[in-house]
């Protein structure tokens, strides 16, 4: 691979260039414009864009999409946006820019909105001309073609202009809130009021909540992927217990399909193996795959779009379950079944974790698992030592999508036609746990599917996979 200077990241006219060097860059160039349609979706993100508009009337509002974070020396990690910006452009993986800032000016009659972004590198003597050649950040040469300005108006029916307009674009007294963290410019430039920008990040977040059609298209791809995933792995487990490092083999074979049918994966894939599941999120994913062990697997295919699947299935890499293993299995998948069932429009949204614990609680207190014993009082809390975290959450752009929404909104709202959430309860029995049987110990197992709140309920857009001890083993006995 072609090393890399360490004067990456600076612009082309910061460095000089030879003229030798830049004349023969100068000349012989075809003229390479397109023919650029809307990208999908970009009606509905014209529609997100109005409610924002209508949201905060009189205001100037920055959302950038964040630019290239660092790997290693002069290597970046892939770039992926802001969340917040996709959902305001539809930007797709490939043709996303880094660096570029979505701005809405405030009119006599809502807002024009003006996307600043880095054109394609220039091929003439002008100030940015070596940019081309020269900067292993930006230049075409190194990093391939982006859309012209009018290009990328076509594509996202939003007036383009150059980045380098940004800090005019900026200026003035129009009072301005903006997405922070995300740009260095756009944080020095917008002074900071935490009030409204953190008001503006919520109801970004809270605009993500209910998805319109275009979004649960998105969704139930990157779930139909992700299943086709799963299915990759179940296939390969044989191989992955011959192997070393058997995590590895089934993370890369679900990594191969999350690139292959979408831009990527939502989350770093967990391929927890043996004890390896009784951590939440395992994702060192160097440990072996044994036979008579499970195989915790929590992954998520992200779509070209950025909508990503989140999905979680445990495993009997044997093709069985032990009878302790299907115990456990059975107390979950009995918890799941419950909270699915507390699912519907007008339901709380806590109600399904309420469900699903109760199930937890009643079959844990059955076993004689008490944690405490019998000299503390008896409450579901404090079965948090073996199940830890809540039951599900909101799944969008994110994997936990909308974080930034009011409480009153998400956590302690109801239920909606159009949300898109998760149902994931499980069971951890850490292996030095001295308070359960020594035959659990180290046995974790959770169960997650994706559900679209409908008009009369939830459908399972991940009911591709069996969820049912006896089903799992059955699929897994047909891929053998």
């Amino acid at each position: 691979m072609e090393q890399r200077d360490g004067s990456r990241g600076l612009r082309s006219h910061d460095r000089h260039v030879p003229d030798a060097v830049a004349e023969v860059f100068r000349h012989g160039w075809a003229e390479t414009g397109l023919r650029t349609p809307p990208v999908p979706g970009a009606a509905w993100a014209a529609e997100r864009r109005a409610a924002l508009s209508d949201r905060f009337p009189g205001e100037r509002i920055v959302i950038p999409s964040g630019g290239p974070k660092t790997r290693s020396n002069d290597f970046d990690y892939a770039f992926r946006p802001h969340s917040a910006y996709i959902h305001l452009t539809a930007e797709q993986g490939t043709h996303a820019v880094p660096d570029s800032v979505l701005v809405f000016e405030p009119t006599a009659h809502g807002h024009d909105v003006t996307l600043f972004v880095r054109p394609r590198s220039p091929r003439d003597a002008g100030p940015h001309g070596a940019e081309l050649y020269s900067d292993r950040r930006h230049g075409e040469f190194w990093v391939g073609r982006r859309r012209t300005l009018a290009e990328t108006t076509d594509a996202l029916g939003i007036e383009a202009v150059s980045r380098d307009h940004l800090e005019r674009a900026l200026a003035g007294g129009v009072p301005t809130r903006a997405v922070r963290g995300e740009d260095h410019v756009v944080d020095a430039l917008v002074a900071p009021s935490a009030p409204a920008d953190t008001e503006l990040l919520a109801f970004l977040s809270e605009l993500r909540l209910v998805k319109d059609a275009w979004e649960i298209e998105q969704l139930r791809a990157a779930v139909r992927h992700t299943v086709a995933g799963f299915h990759d792995v179940a296939a390969e487990l044989p191989h992955a217990t011959r192997v070393e490092r058997g995590e590895r083999w089934v993370e890369g074979t679900f990594n191969r399909r999350a690139r292959m049918e979408g831009y990527g994966l939502g989350f770093e894939t967990i391929a927890a193996a043996g004890a390896h599941a009784c951590v939440l999120h395992w994702m060192h994913n160097d440990g072996p795959v044994r036979e008579g062990e499970l195989l915790l697997l929590d992954a998520g295919v992200e779509a070209d779009s950025f909508y990503t699947g989140d999905v979680t299935r445990t495993l009997p890499v044997g093709g069985r379950f032990t009878d302790v293993q299907r115990r456990v299995y059975d107390l979950v998948f009995a918890a799941q079944s419950a909270g699915i069932a507390a699912l519907r429009p007008g339901a709380r949204y806590g109600a399904f974790h309420d469900a699903a614990t109760r199930v937890i609680v009643e079959g844990l207190d059955a076993w004689g698992l008490r944690p405490g014993g019998d000299v503390i009082a008896h409450e579901p809390a404090l079965y948090r030592r073996y199940t830890v975290c809540g039951t599900g959450h909101m799944l969008g752009l994110d994997c936990h999508d909308c974080a930034a929404a009011r409480s009153r909104t998400y956590a302690q709202g109801v239920l909606k036609e159009g949300h898109v959430l998760t149902v994931e309860p499980g069971l951890y029995f850490q292996p030095d746990d001295l308070t359960i049987p020594e035959e659990l110990r180290g046995i974790g197992v959770r169960i997650e599917d994706d559900f679209l709140i409908t008009a009369d309920g939830a459908e399972c857009l991940s009911s591709g996979l069996p969820r049912g001890a006896d089903e799992v083993e059955a699929w897994m006995g047909e891929l053998r």
